[in-house]
């Protein structure tokens, strides 16, 4: 964070200050929630949870360096006393950003946030200094923290949005106000919290909506092959740039096809230029993520060539998002266990096939949650996907919602042992231990909620002779 001290703080958040010698001291380090986090200078924020109050680690972070609490009641050791620390953080992210010379790139959409913020950041790093959101801390506490850890020498910001309802990206936008707007696509993720596609759309397009005009700077890079994102372009007063593999995108692909090894490889096009690109990532769904990477980085000033070559080398930085290891006997495991939704699972399937081409596959899938309604029907689809991209192996893990999965391969033609219903994690492992063979290619995926990640992580394991298990 940029140094601020105790008494500008307070005043910033409207805290009262207790057992501070000298209100001048400064914080120097970052503001972290997390006691192991903390390092000489820090600034921790006490959240109270379900299990664990972090008002409780008051002594032991100051014992660790940390300047002062950020709390909600004295705690004995230097602290900033104030109503509510959410927004106490909320009210230092915006005071720190107001400060900050850095453009705020922000972006949002129902699939891909996360692999396509880590893609941008990547790009733009081969321009100047840049912070990003860590993994998907994306909402009201994380995105601030995020913000905080700008410094001086940060040129470019960039924020994963996550909404859980309208006004929640209209909130973190007042905390983190853009320069430039990013909506990747509106999809069935969460659609049984939202209620429905254009309730999504709603809730996505205010990040356009905050977005200054397009004299004043302000951009919007929308997909042009979604239709309820390309709409938003009326919601907007700033500068309208389209990406996608549609002719009238200004940044788009041509000539798109996967290696032998299911990587992606495009001809990208930018209104300045255009250049080849192959992906180290794995899987087409990619190319979208490349091509909003790429209009982002295109609107800050980069040649094509360069964000060609900073796409090429883009790697994959947070865990369990088709992480592929290759085990020594020629397994390779896919681990895309953080979450899933309808379009990101078909994807995820879509590249198992590619990679497996010659191959035996699995595809060891669990639960897609808060689909609503369209629970039934989008897990059966997804089991008839499975049967039509000629998956070898379906494992359906968990409750209904896996037996609907094996259900639809089973309607689609999957019979015998091609596909199997199991209890949970565990009793997919001991599956696929003794099933496994040389070359064969497992794909895992389920909603967070699941906790699919340990049967990848197992697989992993066992291949170099160590074993673990999920209990």
């Amino acid at each position: 964070m940029i140094a601020l001290s105790l008494a500008e703080i307070a005043a910033v958040v409207g805290g009262q200050t207790h057992d501070i010698p000298d209100p001048s001291t400064q914080v120097t380090g970052p503001v972290v929630r997390d006691s192991r986090e903390v390092v000489p200078g820090s600034l921790f924020a006490a959240f109270v949870g379900a299990r664990v109050d972090g008002h409780d680690y008051a002594p032991q972070v100051v014992e660790a360096g940390a300047v002062a609490v950020l709390a909600s009641r004295p705690v004995g050791v230097p602290a900033i006393v104030v109503d509510d620390v959410q927004t106490a953080l909320g009210a230092l992210a915006r005071h720190v950003v107001r400060r900050l010379g850095a453009t705020l790139v922000a972006l949002t959409g129902s699939a891909g946030k996360t692999s396509t913020k880590d893609l941008i950041a990547q790009v733009l790093r081969h321009k100047a200094p840049t912070v990003f959101t860590p993994g998907s801390l994306n909402n009201e506490i994380g995105l601030p923290l995020t913000a905080l850890s700008a410094t001086e020498e940060t040129r470019f910001l960039v924020l994963e949005m996550g909404a859980r309802g309208i006004c929640h990206i209209r909130y973190l936008t007042e905390l983190t106000p853009p320069r430039i707007g990013l909506v990747l696509n509106v999809g069935t993720a969460h659609i049984g919290e939202f209620g429905g596609r254009e309730q999504i759309a709603q809730a996505k397009g205010e990040l356009v909506e905050a977005l200054p005009s397009a004299q004043d700077g302000g951009a919007a890079i929308l997909n042009a092959d979604d239709p309820l994102v390309r709409a938003m372009a009326s919601r907007t007063k700033a500068k309208v740039v389209l990406f996608g593999e549609s002719a009238e995108a200004d940044v788009r692909a041509e000539n798109v096809r996967l290696t032998d090894s299911g990587q992606p490889s495009f001809r990208l096009h930018t209104p300045s230029g255009a250049s080849d690109v192959t992906m180290r990532l794995y899987g087409e769904h990619h190319v979208s993520n490349a091509l909003a990477a790429a209009a982002v980085a295109h609107e800050l000033g980069m040649s094509a060539e360069e964000i060609a070559l900073a796409l090429s080398e883009a790697g994959t930085l947070s865990r369990w998002r088709m992480e592929v290891t290759e085990r020594p006997d020629g397994v390779t495991i896919v681990n895309d266990a953080y979450n899933a939704n309808p379009e990101s699972m078909r994807a995820a399937l879509k590249a198992l096939a590619a990679m497996g081409k010659g191959r035996r596959t699995w595809a060891v899938l669990g639960k897609m949650a808060e689909l609503g309604d369209e629970a039934l029907a989008e897990h059966d689809a997804v089991g008839r996907l499975a049967v039509r991209l000629n998956v070898s192996k379906l494992v359906a893990v968990g409750g209904v919602e896996a037996s609907w999965l094996q259900l639809g391969a089973y309607n689609e033609g999957s019979w015998g042992e091609e596909s199997v219903h199991v209890s949970d994690a565990q009793a997919a492992i001991d599956l696929l231990r003794s099933e496994l063979r040389p070359g064969d290619v497992v794909l895992v995926k389920a909603s967070r909620s699941v906790g699919l990640e340990s049967v990848g992580q197992a697989l992993v394991e066992a291949g170099t002779g160590r074993g673990v298990d999920a209990r």
